[in-house]
């Protein structure tokens, strides 16, 4: 009987998913992430939000969230706005390749 050399197996390097990129290609449209509840949308013109409690936080660009009565919030990158399913909003790009993330709560 002979022992052989047994050679390791080498995990997979992990990938990265870039998330301004994930959503560029589906402009105007939310785009799932794999495996969670979590969306992203390249702002393009005029999007109604849906009807959820979570966080809306800005990747990149700069955006207004009309709010009822006459409210809004400008979200840059890395701000974060609290959504509430019944508070109506909307949103739009205020700078070119604006990225929207929505995460609702569980």
């Amino acid at each position: 009987m002979t022992c052989g050399t047994v050679t390791p197996v080498k995990p997979d390097v992990p990938q990265s998913l870039h998330l301004a990129r994930l959503a560029q290609g589906s402009p105007g449209e939310w785009v799932r992430l794999p495996g969670g509840r979590v969306r992203v949308v390249n702002l393009s013109g005029t999007l109604t939000g849906p009807a959820e409690t979570g966080w809306l936080l800005c990747l990149s660009g700069e955006a207004v969230v009309d709010l009822p009565l006459s409210n809004f919030v400008r979200l840059r990158p890395a701000e974060g706005y609290r959504v509430r399913a019944n508070e109506p909003w909307t949103a739009f790009g205020t700078k070119d390749g604006t990225v929207l993330i929505l995460t609702p709560d569980e």
